[in-house]
């Protein structure tokens, strides 16, 4: 199937993508640093660590979506709870950042970061309402605590229809 070779490929793009956000934001803290001229009259040190931190904040975040997307592809298993919600996030992010992107850089960064958004959704819907065979049931099939089997249809539907609403 698709699922595991685009958890992989997520998961290379997002390892790449943190180490390139680090490694620009660690080199315009250095050119910053040098010029030593201060912008609206910050201190040229202080943007310039902050410009560090702030690269390996942002680094780490794609790094540890990245994590996630590697243990989806490694355990082939939907992401549940925070790594879910890191990759929904990283989504929107790409999003956001397509989107400034397409005005500031151009439409090949905007074009790549949509690339990297539409894999990651790929991923997320990939395994979406993938359920474990037998959730929920016994090893003869009937419910795992131990109440009689519904005599409801196949479908769901209840056999009697619930009662109507009335007006007061």
């Amino acid at each position: 199937m698709v699922r595991r070779p685009v958890a992989w490929v997520v998961a290379v793009l997002l390892f790449v993508e943190a180490f390139g956000i680090a490694a620009v934001n660690w080199f315009l803290g250095v050119v910053v640093d040098r010029q030593d001229m201060s912008l609206a009259g910050l201190d040229p040190d202080v943007m310039s660590v902050s410009s560090k931190i702030g690269g390996l904040v942002f680094g780490g975040y794609f790094a540890l979506c990245g994590l996630v997307a590697l243990l989806v592809a490694l355990r082939d298993r939907a992401p549940a709870g925070l790594g879910r919600i890191l990759l929904i996030s990283a989504a929107v992010v790409h999003g956001l950042l397509g989107a400034f992107a397409w005005g500031l850089v151009g439409w090949t960064a905007f074009g790549y970061m949509i690339v990297v958004l539409g894999l990651i959704v790929l991923l997320l819907m990939t395994y979406d309402g993938q359920a474990a065979p037998d959730a929920g049931k016994g090893g003869d099939g009937s419910p795992a605590d131990g109440s009689p089997a519904s005599d409801s249809p196949a479908d769901g539907s209840p056999v009697t229809p619930p009662p109507a609403p009335t007006t007061p």
